[in-house]
């Protein structure tokens, strides 16, 4: 089984920028990580950070047939970026978004995801462990429960 997390815009901050909604780990720390986890589950992970829409974009369009499926946390991009959406609509693979920080008891803005009417599901407010519950959770659909 392979797998594909893609974070975007600011996430390379992690660790730095607001530790008491983000957490002290950095995106190096998840990354390392999901990949023992992967590991040890069996599962092939590879990562990739932009702050770039269009870089997301083509991750997302690439990733279809290469992988069972993907993880984005798509940051700031959640909230207003159709075209991600759009990209994650056009791929024949699961894709399960993920949140640090539980956007529904945040500002206002944050509340709506246009990405996560496309996605097999969403992820919030669990820290980082929402990336690990979001790769069995692929697991699993790739098994079929």
């Amino acid at each position: 089984m392979r797998i594909l997390v893609l974070n975007g815009p600011n996430l390379n901050r992690l660790g730095v920028r607001e530790p008491g909604v983000y957490g002290s780990e950095t995106l190096v720390d998840l990354e390392t990580r999901l990949l023992t986890r992967g590991e040890h589950e069996g599962i092939e992970v590879t990562c990739f950070q932009s702050n770039h829409e269009g870089d997301l974009i083509d991750a997302i369009h690439e990733a279809d047939g290469q992988y069972n499926g993907i993880i984005i946390n798509p940051g700031a991009f959640t909230h207003y970026s159709y075209a991600i959406r759009d990209a994650i609509a056009s791929v024949s693979i699961p894709t399960i978004e993920v949140h640090i920080s539980n956007v529904h008891a945040r500002e206002d803005f944050r509340h709506t995801s246009v990405t996560a009417g496309v996605t097999a599901g969403q992820i919030v407010g669990l820290g980082i462990q929402g990336y690990e519950l979001a790769m069995l959770a692929l697991k699993n659909l790739k098994r079929g429960k």
